[in-house]
């Protein structure tokens, strides 16, 4: 379904002139932006009272272009909100097959990074495999088997965990952040979801003599090499260098840049650093994300598969014969993402009770079910 037409700003009474078809919502026009102040009079920000933001460039939210609706948020049969967003599928061959929104300008794809973070961990000369391998590149949800792993990996390779420089945190699963609280555990470094990704980095810098207290610097020879693997897996220059959650640098590449990188791991030679990881996160889903996670259903479900989200609603998946997509939801609301993400995954051809279950998103009233979120193209 063609997204709705964005509102535009009142004009100036014109004279009466005859009727003009309606312009095509698939390119809706963006309201003219506020020209920047000139008067040297007009009061300037203090530069003291900013905040200081390293290599700051323009991402998808400032892009020109009005992304098109892709979820609606449908109540009682009232369509009571719209969560906007840009969507691009690669065909198996890697040309561009589907663009809805802004596909080519760069956004930050979070965690959806981490797989080659990983392959970036084996490129520097770490040798993982299988569940420690998955772990490296996971968003783990904090469950007992994944806080064990980080903890064994920790011990392997000499290390403690008041040397991870990711913040404590909870559970990212709900169901689990409610028993770790009921057991009276506190936000731990261990348990915050991007554990497996630092003690990977850790290790490897343990293991080459690099730096330990300094191994998030973004020209740390560890985060140099990281930036290499995203660029030669997104066949594109990093755009920017920014700051993710966890504290890791985080790079900037466009949605056709991770759909590529995605099906790039996929189709890789056997025993390359990326195939590895590949491999590893498709054999154990469960320690890329958790029991009750889309990701983890999605590689267990369809063989073959990569699925990768990351914070504010990215998702990049593809499949074993090299056709992929990638996704980001403009206001960052995750609970678009299953949706979505069924959707797509419907325009793949991917079929099977795990796209339904992935796509339910229902929305409750009074404690029963009155509406859900749908996608809307």
């Amino acid at each position: 379904m063609p997204a709705p037409q964005s509102p535009q700003p009142p004009q100036s009474p014109q004279p009466p002139q005859s009727p003009q078809p309606p312009q095509s919502s698939q390119q809706p026009q963006q309201p003219q932006q506020p020209q920047s102040p000139q008067s040297s009079q007009q009061p300037q920000p203090s530069q003291s009272s900013q905040p200081s933001y390293e290599n700051q460039a323009p991402t998808s939210a400032l892009s020109p272009v009005v992304p098109p609706v892709l979820a609606e948020v449908v109540r009682s049969g009232f369509v009571e909100g719209r969560h906007r967003g840009s969507l691009v599928v690669l065909g198996a061959d890697g040309a561009v097959e589907l663009a809805l929104g802004e596909v080519t300008a760069p956004v930050f794809p979070r965690s959806s990074n981490k797989p080659m973070q990983a392959a970036g961990v084996l490129r520097a000369g770490l040798d993982l495999a299988g569940e420690r391998l998955a772990l490296a590149a996971a968003s783990h949800s904090g469950e007992p088997f994944h806080r064990d792993l980080v903890r064994k990996m920790l011990d392997e390779y000499g290390l403690d965990a008041a040397q991870l420089q990711c913040p404590p945190d909870l559970p990212l699963d709900a169901e689990e952040r409610d028993t770790y609280l009921a057991s009276g555990a506190v936000p731990d470094r261990v348990t915050m979801n991007c554990s497996g990704k630092h003690t990977a980095m850790l290790a490897v810098c343990a293991q080459r003599g690099w730096p330990l207290e300094t191994y998030l610097d973004p020209e740390h020879p560890l985060q140099r090499t990281i930036h290499k693997v995203v660029e030669d897996a997104a066949g594109e220059p990093v755009a920017s260098v920014g700051t993710d959650g966890c504290g890791a640098p985080l790079m900037a590449i466009s949605l056709v840049g991770l759909a590529r990188a995605f099906r790039s791991f996929v189709a890789a030679e056997p025993g390359s650093p990326e195939r590895r990881v590949a491999d590893a996160m498709r054999a154990h889903p469960e320690y890329v994300a958790g029991s009750r996670r889309a990701d983890t259903w999605l590689m267990r479900e369809v063989p073959g598969t990569l699925s990768k989200m990351g914070a504010e609603a990215v998702q990049a998946v593809a499949l074993p014969d090299g056709r992929a997509l990638a996704f980001k939801i403009e206001d960052g609301a995750t609970r678009a993402l299953g949706p979505v993400l069924a959707r797509a995954l419907t325009l793949l051809g991917v079929e099977g009770p795990v796209v339904g279950r992935i796509g339910r998103a229902p929305l409750l009233g009074g404690g029963r079910e009155v509406g859900e979120i749908r996608a809307s193209f």
